[in-house]
């Protein structure tokens, strides 16, 4: 009689997980200009772009620039969804996410068109950004995606964006 294979620790499944999340960030060099971080809680992420001096728009207000905006929720539409599509190819092991911690980085999506509804002033302070996932396909994507400051229930911006899928060859 054979034992059944023992699931990893769950210490191991997290810093993989990590591992690849990090390696997926840190294959764009624009998120790293913005300085934007993302967290993970499961298969949930959370984008963080700290504020910085070079995000302000207009000194007059303060107020963030609407092209970092717009990179900002871009680029957490584009991890949202790429990260949605690989979360479960690296659970079932299609992917190999100590692979990708070692460059080995899946294409991401590309955008097909992207429109941002600045519905207030950004503040000269750290913005959230989370995207929702509203179709997923081998094709196309699209991504709803909001961002907020001090309170999620109170967003200064939101955009939908719909992305061409990158075929899934390894």
């Amino acid at each position: 009689m054979s034992a059944a294979k023992r699931p990893e620790p769950v210490q191991v499944v997290k810093q993989r997980r990590d591992a690849a999340l990090a390696a997926l960030v840190g294959g764009v060099p624009y998120i790293r200009f913005l300085g934007i971080e993302f967290d993970r809680r499961g298969d949930e992420l959370t984008a963080l772009m700290p504020f910085d001096d070079k995000l302000i728009g207009n000194p007059l207000l303060p107020a963030l620039h609407g092209g970092a905006t717009a990179a900002f929720l871009e680029t957490t539409a584009i991890i949202g969804l790429s990260w949605a599509t690989l979360w479960p190819r690296i659970e079932s092991g299609e992917v190999d996410a100590d692979a990708m911690a070692h460059g080995s980085i899946p294409r991401l999506p590309r955008t097909i068109d992207f429109t941002v509804d600045y519905l207030r002033s950004g503040l000269p302070r750290d913005a959230y950004a989370r995207a929702r996932v509203t179709r997923s396909g081998r094709r196309y994507g699209s991504v709803h995606v909001e961002a907020w400051q001090d309170n999620r229930d109170r967003p200064f911006a939101q955009a939908q964006g719909h992305f061409l899928m990158p075929r899934q060859d390894g």
